[in-house]
């Protein structure tokens, strides 16, 4: 399990880089990313605290939403067979921290997906 400790260490590290790239600020944003999610699960009440807060489970009737997308890319192992909404909430998630640290890439990102059909 990761401390909020060490997330705070990793934070600082981060921010210490002199001339920091796009590895550097994606790393950054997930970094914030998890800290504002420990820091609202420390706020919440026990009764209200459980392992997956915030995330939708796959029930019996949104099973039929699972991913099946194919990559070989660690991205792609992870996601296949979840809950489409579930995996959507997150990278929304890492979406608004990128365009708050990186707004050219988030423009971009956008664009792509803006030309799906």
């Amino acid at each position: 399990m990761i401390h909020y400790d060490e997330v705070q260490a990793a934070i600082a590290e981060c921010e210490g880089v002199r001339r920091p790239n796009a590895n550097t600020c994606l790393k950054l944003a997930a970094l914030y990313t998890i800290r504002d999610n420990m820091q609202q699960e420390q706020e919440r009440p026990k009764t209200q605290q459980t392992k997956h807060a915030g995330y939708s489970f796959a029930t019996e009737q949104n099973k039929s939403h699972a991913t099946d997308y194919s990559s070989e890319s660690e991205f792609g192992h992870i996601v296949t067979g979840k809950d489409v909404e579930s995996v959507l909430t997150v990278i929304d998630e890492l979406l608004s921290t990128l365009q708050g640290m990186i707004p050219r890439l988030y423009a971009g990102v956008m664009g792509k997906l803006k030309d799906i059909d």
